[in-house]
C-alpha cells in the first residue's frame, strides 16, 4: 500500500510537472491550435508547433510571460494562471490589425508598418467564417474589390479602373497570367479553390518592379496552405472537412483535406466539389432583369420556352472539381523543398449574359457556353536560408501549367455549332533573394522567365449529323510562342526610427512570334506576326511615422503591359456587327501612379485608413476601327461585320480614394466600414469601362466566446448614363433605362447576416443570409443577375 501511494504521487507529481513544462496556445473563437505564437518573458522566449504547443520549462514560476502574434491581440500573463487554466491559453483574433504582416510587397514577409502601398490582406479565419463560393467571391471579402459577373460560373475583379489583363494573378509565387488572357471581363480566377488559401493579399496600384507586366490595376496574391512538420518525435496529423449548402443556387459543396507531418518531411492532400444549379434572383426589383423566355435543345429541334418562374435565370448551372496535392522535405535546417501538384476543371459554364440577346423578339443564340475548362499546374519551390556574402535567403519557384479552354456557340435555328479550342502551356521560373546589408538597409532582387506556347483550332458540327468542317480559330492557326521576362531589384532602408524608404527598378523583354497556316477564311497579309519589346519600371516610396500611432504612405511607381496574344493576334466578334482583327503594329502601354495614404491608429481600439491615388495610362492600348485589307467591313461567320482592332491610339487617367475603419468600440462590438470610389476616362472625357462606380460595405461583429455574428451592408453607387463607356451602352441587354429612356446601371444595396458557432473543438457551424430583403439587381458590367434572399448552412470540422 505504501509503494501504490507513492507511485500515485510521484503519477501525479509528473502530470503536473508536465503541464508546467507546456502550454497549449488556441484560438478563443474557435478553439483551434495557433501556431507560431511568440511567448517571451524578460530573458526567455519560446515558439508555438504547428499543434499550438510551445515548450516553457525554462521559464520562471513569477515570470510575466507575453503571447505575440500578429494576427492576435497583444496576450500576457503568468505561469500559474496558465496551470490554473489547466495549461491552456487563449488568445484573442485582433480584428484592428494593428501589426499586420505582409508577403506580396517583395515576396517575403514585411511588417506592413514599413511599406508605403496600401495593400490589403484576406485572411483565412476570413474565409472559414464567410465561405466565400469561389475565389473570385474570396476578393470580395475585401470590400475593396469590385467584382463583375458574365455567368454564375464568372468573377472578373476590378481594381482603381483596371481589370481582366492589365491586373495580375499570382499563387504561391508563380504568374497565372498569360498570353491569352483578354482586355474583356475575364473568369480565370475561379479556377483556384478558395477552400485551401492560407492567406491572399491585394496590392492596389502598379506592382510591374517584382511582377512585370500586366501588373497596372494592382495584384491578387493568393498563398495556398503550407505543408506543416511536427516539432516532436509524434507525427503532426490534421483533417479538415467541410460541407456547404446555399439555396439561391441549391449550391452543393464538400471540401476534404488531410496533412501528415515528421520533422523533415509532409504532405498536404486536399480536394473540393461544387455543384450549383441555376441561380434565382431577388422578387422585388426592376423586371427588365427578368428573361422570359430560353431556350430548349432537342434532337433535331430547338425550341423557345415560357419561364414558368422567371426569377429563376435559367442556363446559368455548372459544377467544378479542385485538387491539390503537396509534399515538403526539409533535408537541413537551411534547405527547405516543396512540390505541389494543382488541378481544377469544370463542367461547361454557360455563357448567360449571352442568352439575354433578343433578336426579333426571340433569343439570338441557342447555346453559348465555356467549354470544360482544365489547369493542371506541377509547381517545385525551393529555399535557402543561409548568410551569404550575396544572399540571406533565396528562393527557386519553378512551375509547368497546362490549360485547356474553349467556346462553343450556336444560332437559335441553325445546325452548325462553332467550337474554338485553345491549349496552352506554360513553364516558369523565379528566382527572388534578399540580403540584409545593414541594420538599417535590405536588398531584395530577383528575375523571372516564362514562356507560352499556344495551339488555336476552329471546328463546326452539324448538331444532327454530327459532320465537322472548319471554321476560323480565335488565334493564329500556326502557333505562338510567346516570351515575358524581366530581372528586378529594391531597396528598403530605414532612415531612422520614424522613416523606411523603399526603392526599386526592373527591365523586362517581352518576345511574341505567331504563325498563320490557313487563310481560308482570311486573306491576311502576312504569314507571321512577330514583335518584341523591352521596358523598363521603377518606383519609390516613403512610410513615414511622426508618432507611433500615426503613418503616412506616399509612393511613385510605374507599371506596363507588354501586347499579349489576344491582343495581337485575335480574330473574334467582341459584339454582334463587330469583328476584331490582328494588329501587327501594337507597343506596350505605361502608366505611371501617384499614392498618397494615411493610417491612424487609436490606442488597440480603432484605425482609420485613407488613400488617395492617380494613375495616367498612355500609348493605352484599346479597341478602335481599323481596316483589313483596306475594309471597313468583312464578312465573318455569315454576317457583315464592322471591322475593329486593338491599337496604341489612347491616353486615360484614372483617380479616386478609398476609405476603411475599423473600431472596437463596446466589449465584444467591432465595427468594419470601407468604402471606395474612381474615376476614369479616356482622351475627349469618353468613360473608361472598367471603372467601377463606388461602393463599399459596413459591417457590424459581436465575438464572444465560442460565437461571431456579422451584421453588413453593401452597396453600390448608380452609374448614369454620361458615366457609361460608350463599349457598355452598346450592350442593351445588360442594363435597365433611366426616366429619359437612357441605359444606366441603378445603384443597390443589401442587408445581410452571417454567424458562426463552434459547438465543439472539432466541430463549427455556420448561418448566413445575404440579400435579406429579396432585392433584384445586376451588379455593374455583370451578365447575370445577383442571388436573391439566399440562406446558407456550412458545417465544418477539424480532427
Amino acid at each position: 500500500m505504501k509503494h501504490l501511494s507513492l507511485s500515485m504521487l510521484l503519477l501525479l507529481f509528473s502530470i503536473f510537472t508536465g503541464f508546467g513544462q507546456s502550454v497549449k496556445v488556441i484560438d478563443e473563437t474557435d478553439l483551434q491550435p495557433v501556431a507560431d505564437v511568440f511567448i517571451f518573458s524578460s530573458k526567455i522566449s519560446s515558439l508555438t508547433d504547428a499543434k499550438g504547443w510551445a515548450d516553457l520549462s525554462k521559464f520562471g514560476k513569477n515570470d510575466t510571460l507575453f503571447f505575440q502574434h500578429p494576427s492576435y491581440v497583444y496576450e500576457r500573463t503568468t505561469l500559474d494562471a496558465i496551470m490554473e487554466n489547466g495549461g491552456i491559453v487563449r488568445i484573442k483574433e485582433d480584428l484592428i490589425r494593428v501589426n499586420e504582416i505582409v508577403v506580396s510587397q517583395n515576396r517575403w514577409e514585411q511588417d506592413k508598418g514599413e511599406i508605403p502601398n496600401k495593400i490589403e490582406a484576406i485572411r483565412s479565419k476570413d474565409v472559414n467564417f464567410y465561405n466565400p463560393q469561389t475565389t473570385a467571391d474570396l476578393l470580395g471579402l475585401s470590400d475593396q474589390v469590385f467584382i463583375q459577373k458574365s455567368q454564375l460560373g464568372g468573377g472578373s475583379p476590378m481594381i482603381r479602373g483596371f481589370s481582366a489583363n492589365r491586373v495580375l494573378l499570382s499563387m504561391d509565387g508563380v504568374r497565372l497570367n498569360n498570353a491569352i488572357f483578354r482586355s474583356g471581363n475575364l473568369q480565370n480566377v475561379i479556377m483556384l479553390d478558395p477552400n485551401i488559401m492560407d492567406n491572399s493579399e491585394v496590392i492596389f496600384g502598379p506592382g510591374s518592379i517584382i511582377y512585370g507586366s500586366d501588373a497596372i490595376g494592382g495584384v491578387m496574391d493568393f498563398h495556398t496552405r503550407q505543408v506543416k512538420l511536427s516539432t516532436t518525435d509524434d507525427a503532426y496529423l490534421r483533417l479538415n472537412a467541410l460541407t456547404r449548402f446555399s439555396t439561391a443556387s441549391l449550391e452543393k459543396t464538400g471540401h476534404l483535406d488531410f496533412s501528415y507531418g515528421k520533422k523533415n518531411w509532409g504532405m498536404l492532400s486536399s480536394i473540393s466539389f461544387s455543384d450549383y444549379n441555376d441561380l434565382r434572383m431577388g422578387d422585388k426589383g426592376d423586371d427588365f432583369y427578368v428573361l422570359p423566355v430560353f431556350v430548349r435543345v432537342y434532337p433535331y429541334q430547338d425550341s423557345v420556352m415560357q419561364n414558368t418562374n422567371p426569377n429563376i435565370q435559367v442556363g446559368s448551372a455548372y459544377s467544378q472539381v479542385n485538387m491539390m496535392q503537396k509534399f515538403r522535405f526539409r533535408p537541413s535546417k537551411t534547405l527547405d523543398l516543396t512540390y505541389a501538384l494543382h488541378y481544377s476543371r469544370s463542367s461547361d459554364i454557360p455563357r448567360y449574359d449571352r442568352y439575354l440577346e433578343i433578336q426579333d423578339g426571340i433569343p439570338k443564340y441557342a447555346e453559348w457556353y465555356y467549354g470544360p475548362s482544365q489547369w493542371l499546374m506541377h509547381h517545385l519551390g525551393a529555399e535557402l536560408k543561409d548568410t551569404t556574402p550575396i544572399f540571406d535567403r533565396l528562393r527557386l519557384t519553378m512551375a509547368y501549367q497546362s490549360y485547356t479552354e474553349s467556346r462553343h456557340d450556336r444560332k437559335l435555328g441553325q445546325t452548325q455549332i462553332r467550337e474554338r479550342k485553345e491549349y496552352l502551356d506554360v513553364t516558369s521560373i523565379n528566382i527572388d533573394a534578399d540580403k540584409t546589408i545593414s541594420d538599417t538597409k535590405e536588398l531584395f532582387y530577383g528575375l523571372e522567365w516564362s514562356t507560352n506556347r499556344v495551339l488555336s483550332s476552329g471546328i463546326g458540327r452539324d448538331v444532327y449529323s454530327g459532320e465537322l468542317s472548319q471554321v476560323s480559330s480565335r488565334y493564329p492557326d500556326g502557333g505562338t510562342l510567346y516570351i515575358n521576362s524581366g530581372t528586378y531589384a529594391g531597396l528598403k532602408s530605414r532612415l531612422s526610427d520614424k522613416i523606411a524608404l523603399s526603392i526599386g527598378i526592373r527591365a523586362n523583354y517581352v518576345n511574341l512570334n505567331s504563325l498563320f497556316v490557313t487563310k481560308e477564311f482570311f486573306d491576311f497579309p502576312y504569314d507571321q506576326i512577330q514583335i518584341s519589346n523591352t521596358a523598363f519600371n521603377g518606383s519609390a516610396g516613403v512610410a513615414w511615422h511622426p508618432v507611433q500611432s500615426l503613418q503616412f504612405n506616399m509612393n511613385f511607381s510605374s507599371g506596363f503591359r507588354a501586347p499579349n496574344l489576344d491582343d495581337v493576334g485575335k480574330v473574334f466578334d467582341s459584339e454582334p456587327g463587330n469583328v476584331i482583327v490582328p494588329n501587327e503594329d501594337l507597343k506596350p502601354e505605361y502608366a505611371l501612379n501617384a499614392d498618397l495614404g494615411v493610417i491612424k491608429m487609436f490606442g488597440d481600439k480603432a484605425k482609420v485608413e485613407i488613400t488617395g491615388f492617380y494613375t495616367f495610362l498612355f500609348d493605352a492600348m484599346v479597341r478602335r476601327d481599323f481596316t483589313f485589307n483596306g475594309e471597313s467591313y468583312i464578312m465573318y461567320d455569315g454576317e457583315y461585320s464592322k471591322v475593329e482592332a486593338i491599337v496604341n491610339a489612347d491616353q486615360a487617367i484614372v483617380y479616386g480614394f478609398s476609405a476603411a475603419i475599423n473600431w472596437h468600440f463596446i466589449n465584444q462590438l467591432y465595427l468594419r466600414s470601407s468604402f471606395s470610389a474612381s474615376h476614369g476616362e479616356e482622351s475627349g472625357g469618353i468613360p473608361m469601362r472598367h471603372a467601377a462606380p463606388m461602393f463599399g460595405a459596413t459591417h457590424l461583429i459581436y465575438q464572444t466566446g465560442k460565437f461571431r455574428g456579422d451584421f453588413f451592408i453593401r452597396y453600390n453607387g448608380t452609374k448614369t448614363n454620361e458615366q457609361m463607356a460608350p463599349s457598355e451602352l452598346s450592350k442593351v441587354y445588360l442594363y435597365t433605362s433611366d426616366e429619359n429612356g437612357d441605359l444606366y446601371s441603378p445603384g443597390w444595396y443589401t442587408l445581410n447576416f452571417n454567424m458562426a458557432y463552434q459547438l465543439k473543438p472539432f466541430l463549427q457551424i455556420n448561418l448566413g443570409v445575404e440579400n435579406i430583403l429579396d432585392k433584384r439587381y445586376r451588379p455593374y458590367s455583370s451578365g447575370i443577375a445577383a442571388p436573391g434572399r439566399n440562406f446558407m448552412i456550412t458545417v465544418r470540422t477539424s480532427i
